[in-house]
């Protein structure tokens, strides 16, 4: 009766494995690419339409690979299309911004400090913005700016950092985060959706029937990959976020994640000219630990993490203050949980609040129910260690008042 949360927990755990897994598969075959095209080298007696060729060695074999500009005169047997993996990623991440975010946007989503809306609201403001992303990036490309490569990069940056203000400004800061990978990773699966495949297409048309295929399309599309392959690195900085409340949860948060778009163009800059053959610029990786070290010193500027104070507490959460066992709980979560889990952690080497949990008033910790059930009641996660020495009949108690309240309300 009481296990739905540990199956909506199950839930969330296999959709980001998933996403994980596709991710991987996704970010994998486009750094392969884009290193092999990088390292395409010109020789003397390539087939006719070959722009380069590549040779790696790679699991006890030689590998021969060559790139054609635009087309090779007939299509071969077996064509392999690169586009479930970023099809997948996205999807999955969709998902889990839905199970996590969606389905407990009164915790994870909204903060009410910032902006006090229902719950569908903050949905469809979620929702709305990773669309409007997309429709004004490949408005950009799409305009004469389009032939700017480089200046269309840098209005790119601008947009973004606009919208990790913007998302800081309505959400929480782990959601705010998280959306901000998720408006990147549109842009980037919608480029392979909307734009690469179909332009490889037309392409694949253009051979089966006999016709020269334009070049054009094949630029287009590079341009999109290349954009990609740029953005990449922070997407995923992004989707690792959630576990830094130092990076999404103080004042200049927004600012911090502008840094991170310019260390992941630094990083990739490094293997991109390495790839190519045209040196090895160390410069960048001085740059990019310069921006890290910026980044800390802001995050440690100020000392008061956001949305600190404490929000009235929805119907949803005052069913968990009003049970029986709440008592006992706020007692037993302040002798055990407290020390680390409070605005000002006492417990030696903590500095901030691990996820930024705050458990250290009364409604903090309704609002935490299901999280510390989860954590510390049906499994033994919390505390780390078992550090303080929660014992079993304390589990047994954090247990017993999800379990009680939810009947409450059920019933």
């Amino acid at each position: 009766m009481y296990d739905y949360a540990m199956a909506w927990e199950w839930l969330a755990f296999a959709v980001r494995w998933l996403h994980v897994v596709a991710a991987i598969a996704w970010i994998g075959s486009s750094f392969f690419y884009i290193a092999v095209d990088l390292g395409l080298v010109k020789r003397p007696g390539l087939p006719a339409g070959v722009y380069g060729e590549e040779w790696q060695v790679h699991g006890g074999g030689f590998y021969q690979m060559q790139k054609y500009l635009v087309a090779p005169k007939e299509m071969p047997e077996h064509l392999t299309w690169h586009k479930w993996e970023s099809y997948t990623t996205w999807l999955s991440g969709f998902a889990m911004l839905a199970v996590v975010y969606y389905g407990g946007a009164d915790l994870f989503l909204i903060d009410r400090h910032l902006l006090d809306v229902p719950n569908w609201a903050a949905i469809l403001i979620s929702m709305g913005s990773l669309s409007i992303g997309w429709i004004c990036y490949d408005t950009l490309c799409k305009s004469p700016l389009g032939k700017h490569t480089w200046w269309l990069m840098a209005i790119l940056f601008v947009l973004l950092v606009a919208m990790a203000w913007g998302y800081m400004q309505i959400f929480t800061g782990r959601a705010a985060f998280l959306h901000l990978g998720a408006f990147t990773a549109t842009i980037m699966s919608a480029n392979v959706f909307f734009i690469i495949i179909p332009n490889q297409k037309i392409v694949v048309a253009d051979l089966k029937a006999g016709r020269a295929a334009d070049p054009k399309y094949g630029v287009i599309a590079k341009q999109r990959s290349l954009h990609n392959n740029y953005l990449t690195l922070p997407v995923i900085f992004f989707m690792l976020s959630n576990h830094y409340p130092l990076a999404f949860a103080t004042q200049y948060s927004w600012i911090i994640a502008g840094l991170v778009f310019l260390m992941g163009v630094s990083i990739r800059h490094w293997f991109n000219t390495v790839h190519a053959r045209k040196g090895h610029p160390h410069w960048t990786w001085l740059v990019t630990i310069l921006l890290f070290v910026l980044i800390m010193w802001l995050s440690t500027v100020p000392k008061v993490l956001t949305g600190e104070e404490d929000a009235k507490l929805s119907p949803m959460f005052e069913k968990f203050r009003n049970d029986a066992h709440f008592a006992q709980v706020v007692e037993t979560v302040s002798s055990r949980c407290s020390m680390c889990h409070a605005a000002e952690p006492v417990w030696d080497g903590v500095v901030f609040p691990p996820k930024q949990v705050m458990l250290d008033t009364d409604n903090r910790i309704a609002m935490h129910a299901r999280e510390i059930y989860l954590q510390a009641g049906r499994s033994h996660a919390m505390p780390p260690g078992n550090v303080t020495e929660i014992s079993p009949e304390e589990r047994k108690l954090l247990t017993a008042w999800y379990e009680s309240a939810l009947a409450a309300k059920t019933n």
